[in-house]
């Protein structure tokens, strides 16, 4: 209830963070006024920032602040962006009003209890806090371990402290502060590696969020087939629409030496684009425009957008490249807002979202039957639930197949519909050759096209071409770093080389970045139980059912689980619940086969893996690497499937 303080104890993992001012117990005998003034404005700066990192004020005890966050990545971007804002305080601050700040970070258990925190967590964070310098960030090795591939700072381990009250060893190292260059380790990113933030919608219909990230989607789209740019892609700018940052720091997350940003505003028939081009290093502005043009000619403004960026980055455009940019996808103004309507919906990558998208893409293809761009979302709306058993994939696949026929007809040129033409070929019709064909032109045609190295990834790894997958999905990753599909296929890549412990720290890391996203722990589920973590499985499995919200499938997998466990009883049961109710939810057939695999009941196995076959089902695919399926690998049925699938001359 609000207000009531709950007496009720609650221990949980916790980012724990202790801020103090240096010298300013010395300064208040000195000039109390003056100290409580700086006071004032350090506590600004700490609160005005915590909202943004998800972190929690639990208390203040004089100048210094006791902070929780929800995970160490966060606690450690907030910290840096602290002390550059206290910097930047000092030096418009005469000198001797300057304050310097320590901050100290850990990681561990705290129990929480009548609005404060307690536990080894919160000592450890006080004592180390101590360690650090002015303006300086001290963080133990639990914390280190969590950012130490995701911040662009040295991190120099501490000779090993003798901390009061802490009995146990502890790391500490201390994280250069990027605002002291005898310490800091500057990375200066390349200008020609870009990234466009979420255009501002500054229309008088808020119904008009769409446009605004349609503009942005196709901005994005416009650049992306420059050769000597290299394009960050939509799914890592967008959360920085509701999260904005400086762009020193996008930079720095992002590893990009340029930043574009800007604002749409539709009214009518008029459309005002603002532009504006970034030096992520310095946040100096290399290039700003304003365009106040019709909608019918919003694809002139783009064109000239993306060849002034080119510009302005000193990036030669090839005579192809020119040719792209001067073509109109469409001449009809009423399919072009409903195709990024459909964008919209698109991107929600949820089955209600894909359905509205869908509607969207139909009615943008009736008012202009040579869209070439509307076929191909209509491709890959049904590829996408399809491949994701968000529909059934008999019906989604040859719809699939037909639209992106009709695409290329229209466009042979567009990276995206040769994609979905050879993620056709790969999951529906096993044609592994032709796809592949198919997923080098798209990425020939554009090569900042994520989707294209991802799925082309899927595609090798499925053939056993392990290190050739690692290295696209790797690629996919470099230009789409904060995609959750992507880094949950990274964690993929590895537990399909059989490495499960690092598989198992790549879908933990997926966990720090979204502990929202169900699919990481249905992959942790399935690795922890290939080591016979048993426990830790089903655990990841219960989460998933939580936040998937299918109950069926999550039956399935502790029934597959069990059966690893050789707890073949309470496998049998589980399995019997989710044949029962086959039908009410999408399920894999391939997963059965999976579970009386392990079971080892060969004629049920078999049943079922090539139902998986004759209902299209996308993971039959995976027939020739899933580990869960080792023991049948010799046995004639199974050769006969590979042959069906086109996996017959790949060896395991």
């Amino acid at each position: 209830m609000h207000g009531v303080e709950s007496s009720k104890e609650e221990r949980k993992l916790a980012a724990i963070m202790f801020t103090d001012l240096v010298g300013f117990t010395s300064m208040a005998q000195k000039d109390e006024s003056l100290a409580m003034a700086i006071l004032s404005e350090h506590a600004q700066v700490v609160r005005s920032m915590l909202q943004r990192y998800g972190g929690r004020e639990i208390k203040t005890m004089g100048d210094s602040f006791l902070i929780e966050f929800p995970n160490a990545l966060d606690a450690v971007r907030y910290a840096v962006e602290v002390q550059e804002e206290n910097s930047k305080l000092n030096s418009s601050r005469p000198s001797e009003k300057r304050a310097s700040i320590r901050i100290g970070i850990h990681v561990g258990d705290v129990i929480h209890s009548k609005g404060d925190v307690f536990g080894d967590a919160v000592n450890i964070a006080s004592r180390i806090e101590a360690l650090a310098g002015p303006g300086g960030i001290c963080i133990t090795e639990q914390v280190y371990d969590q950012v130490r591939n995701k911040v662009r700072f040295r991190m120099t381990k501490l000779p090993s402290p003798k901390l009061k009250n802490v009995n146990l060893p502890i790391d500490v190292y201390v994280l250069g502060n990027p605002l002291d260059d005898g310490v800091a380790e500057r990375v200066e990113f390349d200008r020609a590696r870009v990234a466009v933030l979420p255009l501002t919608n500054m229309s008088p219909d808020p119904n008009d969020e769409y446009f605004a990230d349609g503009m942005t989607e196709e901005l994005i789209t416009a650049l992306s087939g420059i050769k000597g740019l290299t394009v960050i892609a939509r799914t890592s700018v967008m959360p920085y629409k509701k999260a904005p940052k400086r762009v020193a720091e996008i930079g720095r997350e992002l590893e990009v030496g340029t930043v574009i940003e800007g604002s749409v505003r539709k009214a009518g028939n008029k459309v005002r684009i603002t532009v504006q081009v970034i030096d992520a290093r310095n946040e100096g502005h290399l290039w700003a425009s304003n365009y106040d043009r019709e909608l019918n000619d919003i694809f002139a403004v783009q064109s000239e957008i993306a060849e002034k960026v080119a510009g302005t980055l000193k990036v030669r455009l090839l005579d192809s490249d020119r040719l792209r940019l001067a073509k109109s996808p469409t001449g009809n103004v009423e399919a072009h807002t409903l195709y990024l309507k459909g964008r919209y919906y698109w991107n929600l990558r949820t089955k209600e979202g894909m359905d509205r998208a869908i509607e969207y893409f139909k009615l943008a293809v009736e008012q202009d039957e040579g869209f070439a761009a509307g076929y191909t979302g209509l491709a890959q709306c049904y590829l996408v639930m399809g491949r994701n058993l968000l529909a059934d994939p008999a019906v989604a696949f040859p719809k699939a197949k037909e639209y992106v026929s009709k695409a290329l007809e229209l466009d042979p040129n567009s990276a995206e519909a040769h994609a979905c033409r050879g993620n056709s070929l790969h999951y529906y019709e096993h044609r592994l050759k032709e796809s592949e064909a198919e997923f080098r032109r798209a990425i020939e045609l554009n090569p900042n096209y994520a989707t294209a190295h991802q799925w082309f990834a899927h595609m090798l790894v499925q053939t056993g071409r392990r290190n050739e997958a690692f290295a696209e999905i790797t690629r996919a990753r470099e230009l789409d770093p904060l995609s959750r599909i992507i880094n949950l296929n990274v964690g993929d890549a590895f537990y399909y080389l059989g490495e499960y412990d690092k598989a198992i720290e790549q879908f933990r890391k997926l966990i720090d970045l979204d502990p929202e996203f169900a699919l990481s722990y249905r992959s942790l589920a399935q690795s922890y139980a290939l080591k016979s973590e048993f426990d830790e499985a089903l655990a990841a499995a219960e989460k998933y059912g939580e936040l998937s919200k299918k109950p069926l499938e999550t039956t399935l997998d502790k029934a597959l689980i069990y059966a690893w466990k050789q707890d073949g009883t309470e496998s049998h049961r589980l399995l019997a619940e989710a044949e029962a109710n086959y039908g009410k939810e999408f399920l894999s057939p391939f997963w059965f086969g999976a579970v009386y695999c392990v079971l080892g009941e060969d004629d049920r196995c078999f049943e079922w893996l090539n139902r998986a076959y004759n209902e299209h089902d996308p993971s039959i695919m995976l027939l020739n690497i899933e580990p869960y399926l080792e023991r049948v690998r010799g046995d004639p049925r199974f050769l006969a499937l590979l042959k069906k699938v086109g996996l017959s001359e790949v060896s395991s």
